[in-house]
């Protein structure tokens, strides 16, 4: 509450400017490769059951992290949103990886 009275801005504690570009990089490829195995399990084990449905998912998921890396190399990491569609991508993986699993044990 004071410090707005005051009109003072809180203190840059994690970065400077000249770092915020780096570490809007940095943590862009962390956030790809946190959520690569995921993606590769959900396009390896759907594509067995449905190839051409996974496919396009997947090209769906490789598109929207682009565009993710893209806003966040920016420098602003608001801008990261833009690709957040990705997650349609990882989705429809996860659905075709279920359809998949339960045709897999229950008979047709």
């Amino acid at each position: 509450m004071q410090r707005r009275k005051c009109g003072l801005k809180y203190p840059k504690m994690y970065e400077d400017k000249e770092d915020s570009v780096f570490n809007c990089y940095q943590r862009a490829h962390q956030n790809t490769l946190e959520s690569y195995p995921a993606f590769m399990s959900l396009l390896i084990l759907g594509g067995l059951g449905y190839p051409i449905t996974a496919s396009v998912f997947g090209m769906i998921w490789v598109a929207g992290r682009v565009v993710y890396s893209l806003g966040y190399f920016s420098g602003d990491p608001r801008k990261r949103l833009q690709g957040a569609w990705h997650m349609i991508g990882l989705l429809g993986l996860l659905g075709t990886t279920c359809v998949f699993g339960v045709r897999m044990v229950l008979p047709v």
